[in-house]
């Protein structure tokens, strides 16, 4: 499992995969990931602790994913970051949070002390794929309703059941309505939901040029950032 890594090409940053307590929803339809997590909270606070002392601030911007959201993450690790932050002069954190702590996100802020971007999973925003299909627990009914709260989304595309019109909607929204995205394509894992091939390729095709969009991030591969 490698949990650091640097990007290099666009939005250039460190980026880190920590442990975290269990995900507070963690019953999206689509997600294995969140066999990260664990309860043994020293044993994730000393692997998190050498996962950070490896960050250099070279690029002024840290990212920190973890197998569900920032919340989640021990207050030791966030502690450890904190003084990572400081000692490094690091100008801006990137962390990831569900639809369901949009309420919170201003605590990061002020326990940081320096700009923090909220990436949110939106998937899609067609709420019937969204909740009935993915079961996501996000129940916003339009993009404007995220936007009030997160800067940056990440998208999905290539599921089974996932129409062409849902895509050119999501991609839209996202370039109207905030300022970066990250745009997953999805690989099959041990979920029942799987990946469509033709749609996949379609959209390789169709939004190659999302590659050049110095905005939005393509992942073709989960470990496309260097981590996982």
């Amino acid at each position: 499992m490698e949990r650091y890594s640097r990007i290099t090409d666009k939005n250039q940053r460190e980026i880190l995969l920590l442990r975290a307590f269990p995900c507070a929803w963690g019953k999206c339809a689509f997600c294995d990931y969140i066999e990260d997590n664990g309860r043994d909270e020293e044993e994730m606070v000393k692997e998190n602790r050498q996962v950070i002392s490896q960050v250099t601030g070279e690029f002024g911007v840290l990212e920190v994913i973890n197998s569900g959201s920032c919340f989640e993450l021990p207050k030791e690790t966030l502690e450890d970051i904190r003084q990572t932050v400081r000692r490094l002069s690091i100008q801006r954190l990137i962390f990831e949070s569900h639809w369901i702590y949009r309420h919170r996100l201003e605590e990061m802020r002020q326990f940081f002390g320096i700009p923090v971007t909220y990436k949110m999973g939106v998937e899609t925003f067609d709420y019937d794929f969204r909740e009935k299909v993915l079961n996501k627990h996000a129940e916003f009914k339009t993009p404007q309703e995220a936007a009030e709260y997160f800067d940056s989304i990440c998208l999905m595309v290539g599921i089974q059941g996932q129409t062409k019109e849902m895509i050119r909607n999501d991609i839209s929204m996202l370039k109207k309505y905030f300022r970066h995205g990250t745009v997953n394509v999805y690989n099959n894992n041990t979920t029942p939901i799987k990946r469509d091939e033709e749609l996949v390729k379609w959209f390789m095709e169709e939004y190659k040029w999302l590659l050049d969009d110095p905005e939005v991030e393509v992942l073709y591969e989960i470990t496309d950032f260097g981590v996982g």
